[in-house]
């Protein structure tokens, strides 16, 4: 399929991922709802478990965590707000960092790590076998293949349903697939940084799900005048808004993952899944970095 294809929000707000269930396009990342630098709890524990739960309610059924996002405390808040009354809500989670500190992430692929950490996720999150595990990271100094093949494992085991990776090349998505079936894959895009372009095709010819990490990130696009600010105004949306429907109309197998320990910013967040982009306006920011 041509991912020049103009692909308007309210005709494509789904998608079918492999091995797992269609889900909303428009999900939710877990990442903020705990302390600074991803460490520790949050400031008020209490507000970070009210705003999974209005995701919930605003008919957000994927949200994306980590081990490594507290560690732990992310995933723990996502079981006291969920957990039993999930309702089809489907929790990705990762593994593959072990964290020293505030902002500190150190890859970690041995496959005894990653199965350890597999099995604290499922004791964290309260389930007998995960929605979607996800590679945070091939770690350099281990073979992938071994890396890869626990994945497979745990997946033979019945201990998850689907599996991702996260920041690869088209090459190492390839090495994957002679694993296991690759449900998504989750990579650094936005506005402002297509250097995963490449990838994003790839996902869209193979069917697999495209997670951009930090798609609101814009830059000077979004500075008082200019091309991502003067849209927003034009349309009568923020200009978060407007970044996140330009990445939905980018391409139909294209899952943003906003996050926010805000009530607030999480509402005006998914309001964007409604903020319809004309085709010039479309064009303009797809010409802009």
């Amino acid at each position: 399929m041509s991912h020049d294809k103009a692909q308007h929000p309210e005709k494509s707000a789904t998608i079918a991922l492999k091995d797992l269930a269609t889900v909303r396009r428009l999900g939710f990342g877990a990442m903020r709802i705990v302390g600074d630098g991803v460490w520790g709890e949050p400031a008020d524990r209490a507000a970070a478990v009210a705003v999974v739960r209005r995701a919930v309610e605003l008919g957000v059924d994927f949200i994306d965590t980590a081990d490594s996002y507290g560690p732990n405390i992310s995933e723990e808040i996502l079981a006291e707000a969920l957990h039993p009354y999930r309702d089809g809500v489907k929790i990705a989670t990762k593994v593959g960092f072990t964290r020293t500190g505030p902002n500190a992430w150190v890859p970690v692929g041995r496959p005894e790590y990653l199965r350890q950490q597999t099995e604290l996720s499922l004791r964290k999150l309260k389930v007998d076998a995960l929605d979607l595990l996800q590679l945070h990271r091939i770690d350099p100094k281990v073979d992938r293949e071994e890396q890869f093949a626990v994945l497979r494992d745990l997946q033979k085991e019945g201990k998850v349903k689907a599996l991702g990776l996260s920041q690869v090349s088209v090459e190492e998505l390839e090495e994957a697939g002679r694993y296991f079936t690759v449900s998504t894959v989750q990579n650094r895009y936005n506005l402002t940084d297509r250097s995963s372009e490449d990838v994003l095709e790839y996902a869209e010819e193979n069917g697999i799900g495209f997670i951009p990490w930090a798609p609101i990130s814009a830059g000077e696009l979004a500075r008082p005048g200019g091309p991502l600010d003067e849209a927003a105004k034009r349309l009568g949306a923020t200009t978060s808004q407007v970044a996140l429907a330009w990445l939905l109309r980018r391409s139909p197998v294209m899952m943003p993952i906003p996050g926010t320990g805000s009530v607030k910013h999480l509402e005006e967040n998914l309001a964007a899944a409604g903020v319809v982009l004309d085709d010039a306006t479309y064009a303009e920011l797809k010409a802009t970095r």
